[in-house]
């Protein structure tokens, strides 16, 4: 579900907003002014900001200002300040959308669909990659490669090596990396799991994987 944080100071606006974006399956927190709008954000770590410009304590100007350095997160600002200079300065300031009090509901909804859409979408179309020491795992296209040498693996080792590279310094015990690549209860387990991690270390040609004796394996924080 998503989560889309409702930064406004009317409570009618704030219960209109809450209402319609719950109704349509969104997860909602409500912030006040701006101050409470930083906080939430980093506490609530939304995936979209709706966000009034005239609030208490900080503006929505300063607030997107100070989002904006440390997160792409999607903004619409919703104001009633309908003027060309402030609608450009949203955009300076890399809103992702403007809409001008009053407002239409359905057409909100629109533009919110709209973008989790687009930005759904270019996730999906994006090369997914992970990177260890010299170790690149794509994981769009499956594959394993050292200093840009790719190296066969099979769909079962991929995984492993994607769960241990995915969590470096953190421990995978056997049982954990049967549960999320077989996904279903494994007779032998000890000695399937430990057959693979041989395989891979042979692969890999360096020991990148270390044993945590009567746990499981781990790869060292890079």
């Amino acid at each position: 579900m998503k989560k889309i944080l409702i930064v406004e100071d009317e409570e009618d606006i704030q219960e209109l907003l809450k209402f319609f974006l719950e109704d349509n399956d969104y997860q909602t927190m409500i912030a006040s002014d701006g101050i409470e709008a930083i906080d939430t954000f980093h506490r609530f770590q939304p995936d979209m900001i709706l966000l009034d410009i005239m609030i208490p304590k900080i503006d929505g100007y300063a607030v997107c200002e100070l989002i904006r350095k440390e997160s792409k997160i999607p903004i619409i600002m919703i104001t009633a300040l309908s003027d060309e200079t402030n609608q450009l300065k949203g955009f300076d300031l890399l809103i992702d959308d403007y809409v001008t009090k009053p407002f239409s509901m359905p057409i909100l909804l629109r533009k919110i669909q709209a973008i989790f859409r687009r930005i759904d979408n270019d996730l999906n179309t994006k090369q997914e990659l992970i990177q260890y020491k010299d170790i690149v795992l794509n994981m769009n296209e499956y594959t394993v490669s050292i200093n840009k040498e790719f190296i066969d693996f099979t769909r079962k080792e991929f995984e492993i090596l994607k769960e241990l590279l995915a969590h470096p310094g953190y421990v995978q015990t056997r049982e954990m990396l049967l549960d999320k690549v077989w996904q279903y209860e494994y007779y032998d387990s000890d000695r399937v799991v430990d057959n693979h991690i041989k395989n891979i270390r042979k692969k890999l040609g360096k020991d990148y994987i270390k044993t945590v004796k009567g746990i499981g394996y781990k790869v060292e924080k890079d």
